[in-house]
């Protein structure tokens, strides 16, 4: 664990849930910028235990009265799906830094709506995708950027595992829930077609996006059998790259996520772990100059620890965001909703003719 520096960020962290109890508070508690400052849930059995746990020093029921406080610098957003926006705004409009899990929003509308929340605030926003703190994703992106060239092509693919859960529940902590929760209006997992989108694909989205930049159309199919969810999508870059994305849940063997990117100078090939293992994925960048082929160890895989000490630097130091932007997030967004609309119709969908939600 990094040595604590002296000057720090106060979190505030809204939610004692699953996501909560499994990255965000270990990740205050262990950053080397940051402290768990503040927990607020309007559980109380599960606020207060989280507090006593991880060692927070204050405790809200009401989210206001939270963002009233002076002391809370930021506040990390670890709530369902259906709150990230409108959590953000108020938190934002308390002139507090935010780090929203992702997907930042669950329609267009309401996330191009938080984008102007962030243009008017001044205050620094970042979207949870952590994987952009994957020491072998970044170790790609800087050939990418620096040595590789023109890229060609790029195949990615997010395949969840039915053996994910036992092996989750293996490296998690014991996950406390509470009858006291608050959940969202509708259970977003009554439709599994939305739910696996927003919950996966937003994360293959954005590795995608992350090495070959913005997407400007998609012609998707989407296969409904035995059990299995398996969208297949093309997708046009406009760098002029040929792209497929695999998004399949979920398949029957280990978990299956990686790419391959082939480009004018060289060639990446990626494997990535179940992201509770905490391992950095296994990057072999080949270089065409010398003919060999480079890894790197990445031997701190903490992600989400590493995803708040990236925005804690950017809220503390200034400088550039490491991390998914707003405007990242949104265009996450808009990429879901053109592959549900492509799979829907057959046809190819530009992300410029895309509204509403998946």
């Amino acid at each position: 664990m990094p040595m604590k520096e002296t000057d720090r960020l106060k979190v505030g962290v809204l939610g004692a849930g699953q996501i909560a109890q499994a990255a965000h508070f270990e990740s205050c508690t262990k950053a080397r910028n940051a402290d768990l400052y503040a927990i607020c849930d309007v559980a109380q059995d599960l606020r207060e235990r989280m507090a006593v746990t991880h060692g927070a020093e204050k405790t809200f029921a009401d989210y206001d009265a939270m963002l009233a406080d002076p002391a809370v610098d930021a506040v990390i957003i670890a709530t369902a799906d259906a709150f990230h926006v409108p959590a953000s705004i108020r938190a934002l409009e308390a002139g507090k830094h935010v780090l929203c899990e992702k997907p930042v929003g669950v329609t267009i509308e309401e996330a191009e709506e938080l984008k102007a929340a962030v243009a008017r605030s001044g205050k620094v926003f970042q979207v949870g995708h952590m994987k952009r703190f994957d020491a072998g994703l970044q170790a790609a992106k800087t050939f990418i950027e620096t040595e590789m060239g023109e890229m060609v092509a790029l195949k990615a693919w997010y395949c969840d595992s039915t053996h994910r859960y036992p092996m989750t529940d293996a490296v998690q902590p014991l996950i406390v829930s509470s009858a006291n929760a608050r959940r969202p209006a509708a259970n977003p997992k009554a439709d599994l077609r939305r739910y696996y989108m927003l919950a996966h694909g937003c994360h293959l989205v954005d590795v995608a996006r992350y090495f070959a930049g913005e997407i400007t159309a998609v012609t998707a199919r989407l296969s409904e059998r035995a059990g299995i969810w398996c969208w297949f999508v093309d997708v046009e870059f406009a760098r002029g790259t040929l792209g497929h994305l695999d998004l399949t849940v979920a398949v029957r063997m280990d978990w299956h996520e990686g790419f391959q990117i082939y480009g004018q100078n060289g060639s990446v090939i990626g494997k990535t772990y179940n992201p509770w293992y905490y391992k950095s994925s296994d990057v072999d960048i080949f270089r065409e100059a010398d003919g060999a082929t480079h890894r790197v160890l990445g031997a701190d895989g903490h992600f989400y620890r590493r995803q708040l000490e990236g925005f804690a630097d950017v809220v503390l130091k200034g400088g550039a965001m490491e991390g998914a932007s707003v405007e990242d997030g949104l265009a996450s967004v808009r990429a879901m909703v053109a592959i549900a609309r492509s799979a829907e119709s057959g046809r190819r969908v530009t992300l410029a003719e895309v509204s509403g939600g998946v």
